[in-house]
Formats: structure tokens, sequence, C-alpha cells
């Protein structure tokens, strides 16, 4: 295995993750940005305020979005596997 297919498996491998967790994480930027707008409108300053919206936002993004992230993850794990022959030569 050549030091240019290393860096490119795990090139993809990088690409794969940003691209499925990016939604997750955009996610709960938004709400926490909105959450401390309202914080610092309101002087709320509630721990579980600025916790339990992000993990509600992350859990329905995960239901909206996870047949798109298994089909993601599947098709590089299968590219992965597909390539094998080629990773051993």
């Amino acid at each position: 295995m050549s030091q240019d297919l290393v860096i490119q498996v795990f090139r993809d491998c990088l690409k794969t993750a940003l691209l499925v967790s990016a939604p997750l994480l955009c996610a709960a930027i938004l709400v926490g940005l909105a959450v401390s707008i309202f914080q610092a409108a309101t002087q709320i300053h509630e721990m579980s305020l600025s916790f339990v919206p992000k993990i509600l936002a992350i859990i329905a993004c995960l239901m909206i979005l996870s047949p798109w992230m298994l089909s993601v993850l599947m098709a590089y794990t299968t590219e992965i596997i597909s390539n094998i022959p080629v990773y051993v030569r």
C-alpha cells in the first residue's frame, strides 16, 4: 500500500465524517446561538435552558437525517470493502 493510497483513504474517511456530522453540528450551533441571544435578552442564565434545546435539536436532526447518514456511511463502507484487494497489493 503506497503512501498516496493511504492519504487518499484517510482523506475520504475525514470527508465522510465531516459530511455526516456537519448537519448535527450546524443545528447545535444555530440552536445554541438562538438560546444565548434569548438568555442575553432576558437575563435568564439557567444551565438546562442551554442544554435541553440543543439535545432536542440534535435528536430531531437524527430522526430526519438518519436515512441519509446511513446511506452515506454504507456507501463509504462498501467502497472500502470492495477496494480491499487494491489496498493489500
